[in-house]
């Protein structure tokens, strides 16, 4: 096992790997913004070193930094959570070549999957189903661009071979304006992920978002902790997971599972993972591969009771999985609601300092949060303060266990969604499960009352700070 590892990311996910560290005996540094010097997960580490200004670019996404940061503290493998560097190939290559473990795939690993292309066609090989589409990234002869999309047909959607974030992505619904489409995204591509390419594939009208977990080592063993629901979603921004997913044939689950652990076990994958797929009439569609740890990670952990985080640094370390398949049981249900420091329904983000803050608790209850009483939130990253997980035995009991967490939760002097999980933990057809991937938004833009109600909730309990 080691014995130090450097942590190279902020926010609540530096302190979850954190705690996942001291429960083995593993020393931990924090590398850490200017802006993130006071955080409570900088404070708890054995080490800590300032890497640089506020800005990303200077500070978690420098590289150079951040390896002399693992030199100078004689760490020996470096976790880079989500998000910033997590999914970066040339960084891992630089900390293998550094002489640090990089704890996630191997750096060949991640550029096949990071790149959207690369990636279907390996999962193609691997039997793992996948959205009908072009045979690789786009020519730029106008004529086989306008016969692909008619033998696909409409509606279609362009995407950028190396995207992400929910960026890079067109739907195109008439030949008319196909050529535009196909052009504006190649030059949104090449200028937001420095690569212009971009594929086509079939848009399907109303699918869910469905996830496998999947669990790695380099012994070629491979496992899947079941799926997540993560079809709330605003802009391809998840806003509420859920696992299992309510209301699909187990038996569909099993298959596409195992196709995935099986997908491991070709490519030679190492490390956690998920599959992402959208599901649609009974059928998944393999649509990318996350290289790194979720966020929505802990409602996977609720109802496995494996800890991922843990279970990644056990691989890394090069041990084999501790379980098989046939020894993972699903047991019970968990939802997770992100806690973002935003307007509720206009989505500005609200950065500043938190007055208050009173997390809530009870039976089956669990958060996940790197904020507390006079904590600020800087305007530089991500506005994800946190995470409220519930667990019930029953979907049900999970839903009432997170409605009462919310009505508990406390964050005075921000804003945030909170009014929004609420209003969802009680609307009719969330309740009903099976929700698909456009619902939060049609819901936004067909009830006008729901952002006045909202709005006038969210100043009720928040105070804005002078």
């Amino acid at each position: 096992m080691f014995e130090k590892i450097l942590i190279a990311n902020r926010g609540e996910i530096a302190l979850r790997i954190q705690r996942a560290c001291r429960e083995l005996g593993i020393k931990t540094v924090v590398v850490h913004s200017e802006a993130d010097k006071d955080a409570k997960y900088v404070k708890l580490a054995d080490e800590s070193v300032c890497i640089g200004p506020a800005q990303s670019a200077l500070s978690y996404l420098n590289m150079p930094a951040i390896i002399s940061a693992a030199e100078v503290t004689d760490a020996e493998a470096i976790h880079p959570g989500y998000g910033f560097l997590s999914e970066n190939a040339d960084f891992a290559e630089r900390v293998e070549k550094s002489g640090f473990v990089f704890i996630g795939p191997r750096s060949d690993s991640i550029r096949m999957m990071g790149d959207k292309v690369s990636a279907k066609q390996a999962m193609i090989k691997a039997g793992v189903p996948c959205v009908p589409g072009s045979d690789g990234a786009l020519t730029d002869d106008p004529k086989e661009i306008i016969q692909t999309a008619r033998k696909i047909g409409y509606p279609v959607i362009i995407k950028a071979a190396g995207g992400g974030g929910g960026r890079g992505m067109r739907v195109v619904h008439t030949e008319a304006a196909l050529l535009n489409a196909v052009a504006m995204t190649k030059a949104e591509a090449g200028t937001a992920f420095g690569n212009p390419e971009v594929y086509m594939e079939k848009f399907l009208e109303n699918p869910r978002h469905v996830e496998i977990q999947v669990l790695a080592d380099e012994h070629r063993n491979a496992v899947w902790l079941g799926e997540r629901d993560c079809s709330m979603q605003r802009r391809h921004q998840k806003v509420i997971e859920e696992a299992p997913a309510p209301g699909i044939n187990r038996k569909l689950i099993e298959k596409i599972g195992d196709r995935c652990a099986e997908a491991c076990r070709k490519i030679g994958y190492r490390g956690a993972g998920t599959f992402e797929f959208l599901y649609e009439n009974g059928e998944f569609y393999f649509i990318e591969m996350n290289t790194r740890v979720q966020v929505e990670h802990p409602v996977t952990e609720m109802i496995t009771g494996i800890d991922i985080v843990q279970e990644q640094i056990r691989i890394a370390c090069g041990e084999k999985l501790r379980f098989k398949q046939r020894d993972i049981m699903l047991s019970g249900h968990a939802i997770e609601c992100r806690i973002n420091a935003e307007d509720p329904f206009k989505f500005i983000p609200s950065p500043g300092r938190i007055t208050n803050w009173h997390a809530p608790g009870g039976p089956g209850i669990r958060v996940d949060s790197h904020a507390y009483n006079g904590y600020y939130v800087p305007p530089h990253y991500d506005s994800m303060v946190g995470k409220v997980i519930a667990y019930g035995a029953t979907r049900d009991q999970a839903i009432r266990r997170m409605q009462i967490a919310l009505s508990e939760m406390v964050v005075e002097g921000i804003m945030t969604n909170i009014p929004l999980h609420r209003e969802l933990m009680v609307d009719a057809r969330f309740i009903e499960g099976g929700t698909n991937i456009h619902y939060l938004e049609h819901k936004l833009a067909h009830k006008p009352d729901l952002e006045k109600e909202g709005a006038l909730g969210a100043k009720s309990e928040t105070k804005a700070e002078a």
